[in-house]
């Protein structure tokens, strides 16, 4: 498979990161896209990838990415994206809900329609890591959960739009996923309140096993689609219902 070529965005820390990983490892070309050049650089070099900086809420930035992935894209992994608070509708920022759209549902709408010629022209794929929040709410959750069923719709959507053309249309959703930044950064800069979320969970999931399955979603053979895929650790059984102790 040496001759693939991935693009994954949000790839400078993370989920991002680990799937530029795993796809290097099972023989993709990978492109990572993200904001931070600095980060993306040091990934590239490790994984013999590519660094492009791009910002997915910004036009011109996203269109900078059609010249460097060229006509042909085997894989779209769409990871950017993120939660911002968890405050109740009378209390929340609303400005908050706006980034999360335009990071999770615009951005990779707009990355998509980008690059849709060059995946056309590869008959490839495009992973959405969307999450277990599209599922059911809870409380605080509105603009976060808002935002992954948005996303997961313009994925569905994008399947039934493409039904006609061996392009396949994939979502993975993960739930718990213990890594440095995405907690962190939804209680912005806050480490108790983020370290919270996961304490007394007997192994969240890591970035590493969402990257396995992108890798895994990526190489199945031609004909087979992975509509959706969830991923919990055994300790969630929903997004309200997690196990707090030893088991």
């Amino acid at each position: 498979m040496t001759d693939k070529l991935a693009l994954v965005t949000g790839a400078s820390s993370g989920i991002g990161a680990a799937s530029a990983r795993a796809l290097a490892a099972a023989g993709f070309h990978v492109i990572c896209a993200a904001r931070r050049l600095d980060r993306l650089q040091a990934l590239a070099a490790e994984i013999g990838g590519q660094a492009v900086q791009c910002d997915v809420t910004d036009a011109e930035s996203v269109a900078a990415l059609v010249p460097v992935v060229g006509d042909r894209l085997d894989l779209l992994v769409n990871n950017a994206g993120g939660a911002l608070g968890l405050d109740r509708l009378e209390e929340t920022d609303l400005d908050e809900w706006d980034t999360m759209y335009q990071t999770n549902v615009l951005g990779a709408a707009r990355v998509t329609q980008a690059l849709l010629p060059a995946l056309k022209q590869a008959q490839g794929m495009a992973i959405f890591i969307t999450s277990t929040a599209a599922d059911s709410t809870y409380e605080g959750g509105g603009g976060y959960c808002g935002a992954k069923v948005a996303e997961r719709m313009v994925a569905g959507a994008l399947r039934l739009e493409f039904n006609e053309l061996p392009i396949r249309i994939c979502e993975i959703a993960p739930g718990l996923v213990k890594t440095d930044e995405f907690a962190l950064t939804r209680f912005h800069g806050d480490k108790d309140k983020a370290e919270a979320v996961y304490e007394g969970v007997p192994s969240p999931l890591v970035a590493e096993d969402i990257a396995e399955t992108v890798a895994w979603v990526a190489t199945r053979p031609a004909h087979v689609n992975v509509d959706r895929l969830v991923i919990r650790p055994v300790a969630q059984a929903a997004n309200w219902k997690v196990f707090r102790g030893r088991f």
